[in-house]
């Protein structure tokens, strides 16, 4: 097998050649999308999930290896979207897994002269916190630590900054929680908020 050359690139221009190529370069994405958010949920523990994921990983890779084996010969380009469509996938399937916001995590604020108040505000939202004493750099701090969904990380970190401009944070990936921590603050965005300023 050989690397395409500058003529086979010309081939560009054949719409066959083209048509193939865009075919193999989406359905890499959408394998290797898989793929990556697969491995993410397989460190996650989620079984399930990462089983079915894997089905539809593998049929879609088989389906384009054969394609573009058995086609190589006379379309030597397909190497370049093959290997475009892979290295894509693996973009899209952490920006996928971003979205999507599977798991839980730990969150850990530092506060030095708001962290009562910090917890009070998160537990009438309905999370639990636990709160440590420990001493900072400049004088004793209050440690938070929560154990929450990563979908609600983002308003969390904006309600912690809008109470202490001033905290610091960590967030940990937590592989098992033995309890589903779901606040009952959830901000309104996109329809939803529009309808409820109206």
């Amino acid at each position: 097998m050989a690397f395409p050359t500058f003529s086979d690139l010309l081939s560009i221009s054949d719409p066959e050649v083209l048509l193939t190529g865009l075919a193999v370069f989406t359905a890499r994405i959408f394998d290797v999308s898989i793929g990556t958010v697969r491995t993410i949920v397989t460190v996650q523990g989620r079984t399930i999930l990462s089983f079915f994921l894997a089905v539809f990983e593998v049929t879609i890779w088989i389906t384009v290896v054969s394609a573009v084996i058995l086609k190589m010969t006379e379309m030597p380009i397909l190497i370049i979207f093959y290997s475009l469509g892979y290295a894509m996938g693996n973009v899209v399937g952490i920006l996928v897994e971003r979205r999507l916001a599977f798991g839980m995590i730990i969150l850990k604020v530092f506060s030095s002269y708001h962290g009562q108040r910090m917890a009070q505000t998160f537990r009438e939202m309905g999370q639990p916190v636990t709160i440590f004493h420990g001493e900072g750099m400049k004088g004793p701090v209050v440690e938070l630590y929560l154990a929450c969904r990563r979908r609600d990380l983002r308003w969390m970190i904006a309600k912690v900054y809008e109470i202490d401009s001033d905290a610091f944070y960590v967030v940990e990936q937590a592989k098992d929680v033995s309890k589903v921590l779901k606040p009952v603050y959830s901000p309104l965005g996109g329809w939803r908020h529009r309808n409820n300023r109206k």
